[in-house]
This record gives C-alpha cells, sequence and structure tokens, in this order.
C-alpha cells in the first residue's frame, strides 16, 4: 500500500520557514518543530528528510515566496532611483513593524549564522545575493538612462554598495535598530549617488 500523507506539506513548510526565520536554525530543534508542526518524527522525515533538509527546503522556500517577488518588481519597475527608495522602504516597513518585525531576513540571518559552512546553504545564499545585486543594478541601469545618477557614478559599484547596505538593514533591524535611523543611513547612500537636485 502506497503511504498517504494525511498533512499539507506545503502549509507544513510554511510553519517551518517562520520557525526558523524567527528563532535560526542553530536553536531549532526537531522537537521544537515537531511541536510547531503537529507532526512526528517519522512523517517529517519520510517528507523532507532530517533536520539540514528540512532547512534547506525552507530557506529555498524563503528565497522563492518573499525575495525574488521583491527582486523581480524592483528589476520590472521603469523609474530609476525612485523604484530603489521604494524597495527600502518596503525593506524597513517589513523589518520594524508587523508580524515579522525584528525577525531580520531568513537569508541575512544565514548569512550571520554558523550555518553558511554548509556549501548547500551558502549555494543559496549565492544566488540569493546575485539576484538582488541584479536587481539593484537593472535599476540602477534605468536610473542612469534617466539622467538621475552623480556624474562619473557606475551602476555595478552602486549596486553592490545598495546590496551590501539591505543586508545591514535587514541584520541592524534584528538587533532593534531604529527605522528612522535605517531611513536616514538609506537616503544617505542614495544621495551620495544620485544627481543633486536643482537649486
Amino acid at each position: 500500500m502506497p503511504d498517504i500523507k494525511h498533512f499539507d506539506p506545503d502549509a507544513t513548510l510554511d510553519t517551518v520557514v517562520r520557525l526558523f526565520w524567527q528563532r535560526g536554525v542553530a536553536t531549532t530543534g526537531v522537537q521544537d518543530i515537531v511541536t510547531a508542526t503537529g507532526l512526528n518524527r517519522s512523517s517529517l522525515y519520510a517528507t523532507f528528510g532530517g533536520k539540514q533538509e528540512l532547512y534547506l527546503a525552507a530557506l529555498r522556500r524563503y528565497l522563492e515566496q518573499r525575495s525574488q517577488p521583491m527582486f523581480r518588481r524592483l528589476t520590472e519597475d521603469e523609474r530609476g532611483l525612485p523604484a530603489i527608495a521604494e524597495f527600502f522602504d518596503g525593506l524597513i516597513k517589513a523589518r520594524c513593524s508587523g508580524e515579522y518585525a525584528r525577525w531580520g531576513c531568513m537569508v541575512s540571518n544565514a548569512h550571520a549564522g554558523a550555518e553558511n559552512s554548509d556549501p548547500g546553504v551558502r549555494a543559496i545564499l549565492d544566488r540569493h545575493h546575485q539576484e538582488l545585486r541584479d536587481a539593484m543594478y537593472a535599476a540602477l541601469v534605468t536610473a542612469e538612462a534617466e539622467g538621475q545618477l552623480a556624474a562619473g557614478a557606475d551602476p555595478g559599484a552602486a549596486a553592490d554598495l545598495l546590496a551590501l547596505l539591505a543586508y545591514g538593514v535587514n541584520l541592524r533591524s534584528r538587533a532593534g535598530a531604529d527605522a528612522e535611523a535605517l531611513h536616514r543611513t538609506v537616503s544617505a547612500a542614495l544621495e551620495s549617488i544620485g544627481r543633486p537636485a536643482a537649486a
């Protein structure tokens, strides 16, 4: 007889994403996962594998459902620097208020944790970084075409800077940084690469 699953693997994975995202992988045990999902260990292992496989699946799920939609919106937006400013406004709002306030970003949290020594985790982190950087670059190329960048500003270097700034917002917000302070930092970064407004 085939094994019939009496639970929704997608819903279970969503629960596990929230657990790892909020608590981190190092401090989340298998029993925590069992308690949060209401499943027994054998069902979890049969469906997802061990804790590490479950974490990798959760990290991929986070990338696909939370990070990539933001990157796509930024890439497809044709406003240039205003699109980047809006990206950061949304990021700061998500990190400092609402249901997931002070959780940081699951990917940024993984960058800062011991789990980044795992090759599978590192591959996901590298993919996330490349997609974030590429989205920033696309918006900056648009900004350059629209005459929004300061003379001599390099879209490639600026994309690297802004990608790192996004990680900084994620990590500092998790540590309790004030939203207004984060907004000031982002504004200063954007002003450093943008063309000064006409007097």
